[in-house]
């Protein structure tokens, strides 16, 4: 009797483990025709919704009578996109996808469509850098800060080469990491180099929010704390010609923040679809009256770049009339799509073929 029952619980409980298990799927799974199919599972869900930026509105996800939810969208346009799931108004990445978009704010995954041809970000068989994390002390902030360093192919330490610099930002609520996790900066720069068609050089990308304090210390962060550890650290030139600054969103706005106000440090400013409704924005440009001549000379370039559906359109447009008027040279790219990476891998790659030439 006792050896029946201890069967029976045996077998209860794997059952009820079995029927617990989660199933392991492949999602996203991208088909040869570029469409994609993307998988959830829970049993206990009563609506499942995706959204991403492959999408001109979110898709509704089926259920089958094991608790996968599925839904197959496309043919997507190759690119790397970031998408989310939302399981009963609650946003949450792919628990089946290890590629996490970087950033603090919102939970999403990415999904890679490679096409037919390798695009400008894809992982190609060429000589390839190295991205190291480091960690410099910051006086200005009084705290420990961390940089991502990309070094190119080839570089050696103790060598004799000496390398321009690219201080690259990231956009708000994103991390040092989402320059190289969802913009591929490190394989853009590997194409591009292996091409001939960049320059070699160190890509600097730090982390840009330094809340609780004022945002406007970043600036002082990046001029006088990571700038000379750099330069102590890294075989670099340590000229003004040889440092640049670009950035994405409000990494954009710190980007014009840092570089216009320190054109004796910087003298290429390339700026993404720049979030620029800050306090220090205010302060520094409202009632600006700059030296443009000093300006222009100092500057080999200054970029400003936008999509026509981006959301900051207007204000971006705003603000390339307003630096002309105080008579900046000043290039503009204005190209189709929104406030997305996948412009912003555009801007990046156009920008490293243009510096440092």
């Amino acid at each position: 009797m006792k050896r029946y029952l201890l069967i029976l619980f045996i077998t209860l409980i794997g059952g009820s483990l079995k029927a617990q298990r989660v199933p392991t799927l492949n999602s996203p799974e991208v088909h040869p025709d570029n469409k994609v199919t993307f998988r959830y599972f829970s049993r206990t869900a009563e609506n499942v919704m995706l959204s991403g930026e492959f999408l001109e509105k979110p898709a509704s996800m089926s259920k089958d009578t094991s608790g996968v939810w599925s839904v197959t969208v496309g043919p997507v346009k190759p690119d790397v996109y970031p998408y989310s799931f939302t399981v009963d108004n609650v946003q949450l990445a792919d628990p089946n996808n290890t590629y996490i978009f970087a950033n603090e704010r919102f939970k999403r995954s990415i999904v890679d469509i490679p096409g037919s041809k390798p695009l400008i970000h894809s992982l190609q068989n060429v000589p390839h850098g190295k991205i190291d994390y480091r960690y410099y002390k910051s006086t200005a902030l009084d705290t420990l800060r961390r940089a991502l360093v990309y070094t190119p192919p080839g570089f050696d330490i103790n060598g004799k080469t000496k390398y321009p610099v690219l201080y690259l930002v990231h956009g708000g609520s994103d991390t040092e990491e989402t320059w190289t996790k969802v913009g591929r900066a490190n394989l853009i720069a590997d194409n591009l180099i292996a091409s001939g068609k960049m320059v070699p050089m160190i890509i600097v990308m730090p982390y840009g929010n330094v809340r609780p304090r004022p945002m406007a210390d970043f600036t002082k962060d990046v001029v006088s704390q990571l700038v000379p550890f750099i330069e102590a650290n890294y075989p670099v030139l340590k000229d003004r010609q040889h440092r640049a600054i670009a950035g994405f969103s409000v990494g954009g706005g710190q980007t014009l923040n840092i570089g216009l106000t320190n054109t004796e440090t910087f003298a290429y400013v390339c700026s993404y679809a720049p979030y620029t409704a800050t306090e220090e924005f205010r302060n520094n440009f409202a009632n600006w009256s700059p030296d443009s001549g000093l300006m222009n000379s100092r500057l080999k370039l200054f970029t400003i770049s936008v999509g026509t559906d981006d959301f900051l359109y207007e204000s971006v447009k705003q603000n390339i009339s307003m630096f002309k008027e105080k008579g900046l040279d000043l290039k503009t790219y204005i190209v189709p799509g929104g406030h997305t990476w996948m412009n912003c891998k555009l801007y990046l790659a156009t920008t490293l073929q243009e510096i440092f030439k």
